[in-house]
């Protein structure tokens, strides 16, 4: 028998053809996936950023937030922005739920000094405040003003507290957003260089603190900015000192504490944006730019320059190293004051 050949290895041409083609399209495929945002980006455009405040409403960082919902929306790509207050226990009610929030990008906080404060006022705590979180970034500051209710207190300055006080003691009560918060911390820090006796009344969030401070309930406090600049103007409450280094631009009326002879009250506020434990680089990288771009806009910029917030944003690098060494700063600060809760 004539030996066999091996089979002809020519592809019929609509079979190369055919070859080409998907060949083709699969490199396009490619190429429009490296161009294309990942699934982590296609769903967070799909579906709401939820921002958890674990404030109430009314307080300084949910003036914050809400001026700026705007701009970061756009910032987003059109994303829908939902901002939901989750006020209790100085923070850790809401924190406690952002916490257990899935690292998709759908659920941030924005937290302040409390977060930070927490781990030394409480014996026990229902997560680590910063190993549960991923740090985005730390947005600004914002100045503390200790405020007097002008139809229970005259006084017009520190010193003329300070004498008021003195004058009457354990017959006043001063307000804080709640025990162990900063509100409670910089109060603490007046009440501790003044040496005066004055009763504590804490209150769940700032809101509540401010109508019963309008009201007459309780006669002094400690706010941010921010939060009570209505209440300057129409002069419900009166401004005794600003807690920063310096006077701020949003109130250059108001004396720091430094200025009238009590350098001791300093304290200022700061407010950050933080995830669930875990967020994906990419989505770390997302969302800090947003704020980023969100917080440079022209009309953002104008709010806080009113509310007199000092906006400068960091990296998340930054943010990280800076919550673990605030952590070890408001450690000493709790115990200084002796604030313990169960």
């Amino acid at each position: 028998m004539p030996p066999r050949t091996a089979p002809s290895a020519t592809v019929c041409p609509h079979r190369r053809r055919a070859a080409l083609i998907a060949a083709g399209a699969s490199a396009l495929v490619a190429a429009i996936a490296q161009l294309t945002p990942g699934p982590a980006r296609a769903q967070a455009n799909d579906k709401p950023l939820k921002i958890i405040l674990p404030v109430g409403a009314g307080s300084g960082v949910d003036t914050i937030a809400r001026a700026a919902q705007p701009a970061l929306i756009k910032a987003l790509g059109g994303q829908p922005v939902i901002i939901e207050n989750l006020p209790g226990a100085g923070g850790v009610t809401g924190a406690s739920v952002l916490a257990k929030a899935a690292p998709d990008g759908l659920t941030i906080g924005i937290v302040s000094n409390n977060h930070v404060i927490n781990p030394s006022v409480y014996k026990k705590m229902p997560f680590d405040t910063v190993e549960d979180f991923t740090e985005i970034s730390v947005l600004g500051t914002t100045p503390m003003v200790l405020v007097v209710n002008p139809a229970k207190v005259p006084a017009k300055n520190a010193k003329e507290l300070v004498a008021f006080l003195k004058a009457r003691p354990d017959a006043y009560n001063y307000a804080s957003s709640g025990n162990g918060t900063v509100l409670h911390l910089a109060a603490e820090l007046f009440v501790d260089e003044a040496g005066v006796p004055i009763r504590h009344i804490p209150y769940k969030g700032a809101g509540p603190m401010i109508a019963d401070l309008v009201g007459g309930q309780v006669e002094l406090g400690v706010l941010a900015l921010p939060a009570i600049q209505g209440q300057l103007k129409n002069g419900s409450l009166r401004a005794i000192g600003v807690m920063s280094a310096k006077r701020n631009a949003a109130a250059p009326d108001v004396p720091t504490f430094a200025e009238q002879g009590m350098p001791g009250v300093e304290i200022e506020g700061w407010f950050a944006v933080i995830a669930p434990a875990k967020l994906p680089p990419a989505e770390v990288r997302r969302i800090h730019d947003a704020f980023v771009t969100a917080f440079n806009t022209a009309e953002v910029k104008e709010a806080m320059a009113r509310q007199g917030n000092d906006i400068h944003p960091s990296t998340p690098e930054a943010a990280a190293a800076f919550f673990r060494s605030e952590v070890a700063r408001y450690a000493k600060l709790v115990k200084k004051a002796n604030i313990t809760l169960d």
